[in-house]
């Protein structure tokens, strides 16, 4: 049976986990399009219920057990999803919480760490960037949106579950990595030291800062090395999610020399 109406509870609930307050308070997530529920579902996200609109999902299937799918009119999907160009499958699922003694790590982990990353789609860029490098955590440190943003789902093309992802203090952040011996290159334009010059072969975690403001001065005085990338135009920066991918395919560049 089609739902059809917005008065539905189940189509009620969906639209209030846009809001952030919501989904702290539900510990629920909304989770839009084909591939990245396929992805939650792949890295054991639980499935509450999964909306489907078949006007709009173009012969796709996502296989869920039970009473868990509920199609719904294209009106009503439409009402509920927050892509432009919805493929016709939202699931909501259940928070995944990481904490940092789970992080499992490599012999010689690569990690990338975010100060206060505020922008969605800069998140969601660089959880992308950390999956195709094979990075072994994404550490969100003192953090300023939700990981489970919408927009943070959108942008990472599901890759939000695929990373091993923690959201903790500064102070914890650096603890770690002391713990683990784990080498900390701070990027930042007040410093000399290329990117391409240090080594990252061994354990090693990127430190990227905000747009505005950059790293702390916690990060900053922490880091074993500071590093840059080479500016030849006017501006002394790139975006956050450029120069995280920059900085992690060197790293990988240089792991892979034999």
């Amino acid at each position: 049976m089609e739902i059809t109406s917005a008065q539905n509870p189940r189509i009620k609930q969906a639209v209030k986990l846009k809001n952030t307050k919501e989904r702290k308070k539900t510990g629920l997530i909304l989770i839009e399009g084909e591939k990245e529920i396929s992805s939650a579902i792949t890295a054991g996200i639980e499935i509450k219920v999964l909306f489907y609109a078949e006007e709009l999902a173009k012969g796709e299937k996502i296989k869920m057990g039970g009473n868990k799918t509920i199609q719904v009119s294209k009106n009503i999907f439409q009402k509920m999803a927050y892509r432009e160009n919805p493929d016709g499958f939202l699931a909501i699922g259940v928070t995944k919480k990481i904490e940092l003694s789970e992080i499992k790590l490599k012999e010689n982990p690569l990690l990338v760490i975010l100060e206060s990353v505020e922008k969605p789609g800069n998140l969601g860029a660089i959880l992308r960037s950390a999956d195709a490098a094979g990075a072994d955590a994404v550490i969100i440190a003192d953090p300023k949106t939700d990981v489970y943003n919408p927009n943070v789902i959108r942008a990472s093309l599901g890759t939000v579950f695929t990373n091993q992802v923690a959201t903790v203090s500064n102070k914890e952040a650096l603890a770690w990595l002391k713990e683990k011996g784990i080498k900390s290159f701070a990027a930042t334009p007040s410093t000399n030291k290329l990117y391409t010059k240090v080594d990252f072969k061994n354990s090693s975690a990127i430190v990227i800062g905000t747009e505005d403001k950059g790293l702390s001065e916690e990060w900053l005085r922490a880091a074993d090395e500071k590093i840059k990338i080479p500016m030849a135009g006017k501006i002394d920066s790139l975006n956050a999610s450029v120069s995280a991918a920059i900085i992690l395919f060197e790293a990988v560049r240089q792991r892979n020399i034999d």
